[in-house]
């Protein structure tokens, strides 16, 4: 594991406090562990780090403030959202101040004519898109945490979901940004137009670069026409390799899938039982849910009867359709339910891989294998249509030795992943966890320009230190 307590943690001295309290206000100032504690970590299993402090923000001006203080006095300093984070992102290793934006909560505007939301970072992923929908319009974005995660952490790591498979990450919704540097610097990096060229683009800098380089106050986000009419279907398969096969099949075809999910054995028997539903087909080693949207009902059905006969073809044992809202709607709860219900099962350690989506089958048939070797627990399941498998492997002894050889086999589990073509990361972002297996996947060139991008922008270090890259 990675020990989130290294390097030397900066306390605060008195004087230090006092400018704080003068920024943010002494009751958005917190100092005892109690007020602290929810802030010493994210969604990250096993790993927690304290701050000196905590700096309740509530504009932008004070966020600027704060950083230019901070810099001034090389204190560290940790962005937080919704503190959901799956890769320790979040988490104020290095002591410091840790910097809630939950109160930027606003939705500044929703421009219907534009197709335009502008919203604060602090603002929770679900209430904005509800409050589009109730417009007509849709924001597609959906990760697993889209009820407690904010859009500011949702651009700090280009977050995805299962909607991914046809709207794409959260980068792909980003006009632009608001975002204050290091030294306290504001700067605005787009707006509502669909095209802008003029000069570097530094929305897609900042966007997925984890708060090591500026903290974004504000966003710019495009909106949708929302879908009128949906269809999904789950099929459940008696192989790895036919779910597979499928998912391949149904791209090939050029059908195009708002969502296509993996599920393997495990993770559906752990979800269905902590949802108290029973599941039809419990010896299919993997089931696929796929899912279309448009904006009208033949279209919707044409696409998900195509897309069940390929199932069939690849042999499916079954295509089950959610033939009303309810049954949909239950689908989705028992999906989105994976990752609270294998947490139920005890400690573990997800990796969030992706491979090509050729390779999907191999990546699950070499993590039960070395899982396996290791006597472990295996679950996955993950984005099929983006090839993102999210991995959790459990460890249930603590002894030194199973501790290294736990570690060994996450090592493995990456290597294989790369092996096949894959990344290290696909949506979670690097954080504390997939830190060390960066210099794995990019090349020394490749990891020199982001160091050199990280000193022009943060040349004190102070912004998220620890993350990404090491100190």
């Amino acid at each position: 594991m990675i020990d989130p307590q290294e390097g030397n943690r900066r306390h605060l001295t008195g004087d230090e406090i006092a400018s704080l309290i003068a920024i943010v206000g002494e009751r958005n100032l917190a100092l005892e562990r109690e007020d602290l504690e929810a802030y010493s970590r994210d969604g990250t299993q096993g790993l927690s780090g304290w701050p000196a402090a905590l700096a309740r923000a509530g504009s932008t001006a004070e966020v600027a403030s704060l950083l230019a203080f901070c810099n001034g006095r090389r204190i560290p300093v940790t962005p937080q959202g919704g503190r959901t984070s799956l890769s320790g992102g979040a988490i104020p290793v290095m002591g410091g101040v840790a910097l809630s934006l939950e109160r930027l909560n606003r939705i500044l505007e929703i421009d219907e004519e534009n197709g335009v939301a502008v919203v604060e970072a602090g603002v929770i992923t679900q209430t904005l898109q509800e409050a589009v929908e109730a417009r007509g319009l849709y924001y597609p974005p959906d990760p697993g945490s889209r009820g407690s995660c904010t859009i500011g952490g949702n651009v700090a790591e280009n977050a995805g979901g299962p909607h991914s498979a046809k709207y794409g990450v959260t980068s792909h919704w980003v006009l632009g940004m608001e975002a204050v540097f290091a030294g306290g610097d504001v700067v605005v990096t787009g707006g509502k137009t669909r095209k802008d060229v003029a000069g570097y683009d530094l929305t897609g800098l900042l966007v997925g670069s984890e708060g090591t380089l500026a903290v974004v106050t504000k966003a710019w986000l495009r909106l949708v026409p929302k879908p009128v009419s949906y269809g999904t279907l789950v099929a459940p398969f008696p192989t790895l390799h036919a779910a597979a096969r499928a998912v391949v099949e149904i791209t090939r075809r050029r059908l195009v899938p708002a969502a296509l999910e993996f599920i393997d054995r495990p993770a559906m028997e752990v979800s269905s039982a902590r949802k108290g539903v029973g599941v039809p087909f419990p010896e299919a080693e993997a089931r696929l849910l796929v899912e279309f949207d448009g904006g009208g009902e033949a279209e919707v059905e044409r696409d998900v009867e195509a897309a069940g006969g390929i199932a069939l073809d690849c042999g499916a044992i079954d295509v089950v359709l959610a033939t009303d809202e309810a049954k949909r709607r239950l689908l989705w709860e028992v999906r989105r339910g994976i990752g609270d219900a294998v947490r139920d099962l005890g400690p573990s350690v997800e990796l969030d891989l992706a491979v090509p989506r050729t390779e999907l089958a191999a990546l699950v048939e070499g993590v039960r294998r070395i899982g396996y070797a290791a006597e472990l627990r295996v679950v996955v399941f993950g984005h099929a249509a983006d090839g993102n498998l999210h991995v959790h492997l459990f460890h249930e002894r603590e002894s030194k030795g199973d501790r290294a050889r736990f570690q060994a086999t996450v090592g493995a589990v990456y290597a294989e992943a790369i092996r096949l073509g894959g990344t290290v990361t696909a949506e979670h972002g690097v954080g504390l966890t997939s830190r060390d297996y960066l210099p794995v996947l990019r090349s020394p060139a490749y990891l020199e320009v982001l160091r050199a991008i990280k000193s022009a922008l943060d040349p004190n270090g102070i912004l998220n230190p620890g993350k990404l890259l090491r100190p």
